[in-house]
């Protein structure tokens, strides 16, 4: 099943996500990021926008469910339309869909762990995942983070992460950390938070990218 981007919107408990007052924050460029070693080696074969089930399947993933979403947008704030968006991320075990993943063995086989949207006119994205989970060991552990790869005509592809505010290993991980300038580093840091009416403690969170060009007219 497919979630679009305009059932996304109708819904009211969402309505706030797309608030026109969050444009002038996001007009901080937002900084590219490695895209790691765990992109996908082998694309599951769904790969919509809707995480938490596989093709028809009936068992949803085992995790927090979030709403993610946000606007793809040019240098001067203007959004980008027929820019493919890509996400990738852990299961609540702590496995990526990628056959070197640490915990492969234990990977909830009903989270896709990977999903694509491809924007329209306003720029806007949306997927339906789970709150990650922090993974690694003492020498080399992740904070929670989602992987993105935005994809724009005649360039190439960009990547970054997203991060969760107020998680506690955000000050430890070095893949975070690594991003020097601090309004940068702010800007990819966002706050999952609960969305009001929504059943079961669903969560909400927005992350617009701010590419670093401005279109040819």
């Amino acid at each position: 099943m497919i979630l679009t981007r305009r059932h996304f919107v109708r819904q009211s408990i969402l309505a706030g996500m797309f608030a026109p007052g969050a444009l002038a924050e996001a007009l901080q460029r937002t900084p590219a990021q490695t895209a790691g070693p765990f992109y996908p080696n082998r694309l599951p074969l769904d790969t919509d926008n809707d995480l938490l089930i596989v093709n028809d399947g009936i068992t949803p993933a085992v995790g927090e469910i979030v709403h993610l979403g946000g606007r793809i947008l040019d240098a001067s704030g203007n959004p980008i339309r027929n820019a493919l968006v890509e996400i990738w991320q852990v299961d609540n075990n702590g496995a990526y869909i990628h056959e070197g993943s640490d915990n492969g063995d234990k990977r909830d086989g009903n989270f896709q762990g990977f999903g694509r949207f491809l924007t329209g006119s306003s720029g806007e994205y949306y997927f339906r995942t789970i709150k990650p989970v922090p993974y690694g060991n003492s020498s080399f552990r992740r904070t929670r983070h989602i992987h993105y790869a935005v994809h724009t005509k005649g360039r190439e592809r960009f990547t970054t992460q997203c991060y969760v505010k107020g998680e506690p290993l955000n000050d430890q991980d070095g893949v975070l950390r690594d991003i020097k300038d601090e309004a940068a580093r702010k800007s990819v840091i966002v706050d999952f938070a609960l969305l009001p009416g929504a059943a079961a403690g669903e969560l909400a969170a927005t992350f617009d990218i701010v590419m670093n060009f401005t279109p040819q007219a």
